[in-house]
């Protein structure tokens, strides 16, 4: 075996990067020649069936036309694939060492061909080499706590530079197609909106809301006349949310608390959560659902909006962990609609009533938000945050918008009702 080797991509292409804050990045893997082989065949046997260019220096191009992947450093590359597949993928565009013109275009085709990119036999082996979750990560109330952490309180400031003045972080929902920035604002109010009116808020209603965010829906539902409770495990999220339910004269109807859901209390006519399930963990949904089922009163509405991907994709990875896992989300798992609805009907009194998907508008939220991170890029670094950090933010945002473009992944909005008469 050798040893771990310094990063080995041209310098005029290369990143510096910080072997103390991404050590994983800052050198290649240790790999032997033989897996480091083995991989480059699996590679190239792959990619020579996509409709995509890779272009490896030194050598010539693969595949069969179409968006163009070009790898600056081969050896890095591959050895990173060999050691940590996906992971390695994901570090490998960190380090610099590959790269794509239209890195959404390149990330699509592979999206749209990932149950085919690992040779059957191997996936059949997932579970002997695809890395496990770390046990710290589990979210237990602890757990979720630290999980949530490292994304939401990253700084308030960083997501200021590329969300609309709604500081709203999850799909909208769009009038028509191509979105533009100027509307996107509207299109987050369409989307808060018709979660609301699902919800049945109105004046008087008595509203909890799990997953703030920075205060949106709570404002919205405010200025409905509800009466709010709104749930979050950001402290920084929680700050500037109070701050903007004070600026707009609505302290007297909306209470953010610091709280785990499973830490809340009290009788609700609504329930609205967006985009928050993708943290709970599969262990852990059927608390969540028990926990809206439970907090709802005899005719109670919960509204939801959640990311899903199809049920045996969810099934194939639900144990593997990944580069999303690693970098940007710890501890999350997208369910399928398949999964969603089973935990609800075992688990809770509650019934589905509406079902909305919505992927396409996904992609142009998404679009939206890389756009503006990377016309925002020397922002970004004026906050603190290095080019290894900003390579990080640009991969998970195309990594994103291409798996709804590819249909891989989906977002939906659901109505459950409680089953007996309202109060």
């Amino acid at each position: 075996m050798r040893t771990a080797e310094p990063r080995t991509a041209p310098e005029d292409r290369a990143p510096a990067v910080d072997p103390v804050r991404w050590p994983d990045v800052a050198a290649v893997p240790p790999a032997s020649w033989a897996r480091a082989a083995v991989t480059e065949a699996l590679v190239r046997r792959a990619l020579r069936g996509l409709p995509l260019r890779a272009r490896f220096a030194g050598s010539a191009t693969l595949g069969g036309g179409g968006p163009l992947l070009e790898v600056h450093d081969p050896r890095a590359f591959h050895t990173r694939i060999g050691t940590s597949g996906l992971i390695g993928f994901g570090e490998s565009y960190m380090a610099g060492e590959w790269d794509a013109p239209d890195l959404v275009a390149a990330l699509t085709v592979l999206a749209g061909h990932a149950a085919d990119l690992v040779p059957a036999p191997l996936q059949r082996l997932r579970g002997l080499w695809a890395p496990r979750h770390p046990r710290d990560e589990r979210n237990t109330p602890d757990g979720s706590r630290a999980n949530i952490s490292r994304h939401y309180d990253l700084s308030n400031d960083l997501f200021a530079l590329f969300l609309d003045d709604t500081l709203t972080y999850s799909s909208a929902v769009f009038r028509g197609f191509p979105a533009s920035r100027d509307l996107l604002t509207a299109a987050q109010h369409r989307k808060i909106d018709r979660l609301l009116d699902m919800a049945g808020v109105g004046e008087g209603t008595r509203l909890l809301e799990i997953g703030t965010g920075w205060g949106e829906l709570a404002l919205r539902a405010a200025a409905r006349g509800a009466r709010v409770t709104s749930l979050t495990l950001s402290r920084e999220q929680r700050a500037l949310a109070l701050e903007r339910v004070r600026a707009a004269g609505l302290a007297d109807r909306v209470r953010i608390d610091l709280c785990d859901y499973r830490e809340a209390g009290g009788e609700y006519d609504a329930a609205v959560s967006v985009e928050m399930i993708e943290a709970v963990g599969a262990e852990f949904w059927p608390v969540y659902f028990r926990t809206l089922d439970e907090r709802l009163v005899p005719g109670g509405r919960a509204a939801l909006q959640a990311i899903t991907m199809p049920h045996e994709r969810m099934l194939a990875g639900r144990d593997t962990f990944t580069w999303i896992h690693k970098y940007v989300f710890p501890g999350g798992l997208i369910p399928s609609t398949r999964a969603i609805e089973e935990t609800v009907r075992d688990h809770t009194r509650l019934r589905p009533a509406r079902r909305d998907a919505f992927g396409a508008h996904y992609a142009e939220t998404l679009r939206l938000w890389r756009e503006r991170f990377t016309e925002r890029a020397e922002d970004v670094e004026a906050l603190g945050f290095d080019e290894t950090f900003r390579r990080l933010w640009t991969f998970y945002l195309a990594y994103s918008e291409a798996g709804f473009r590819a249909g891989y992944l989906d977002v939906q909005q659901y109505l459950f009702t409680k089953e007996g008469a309202a109060r």
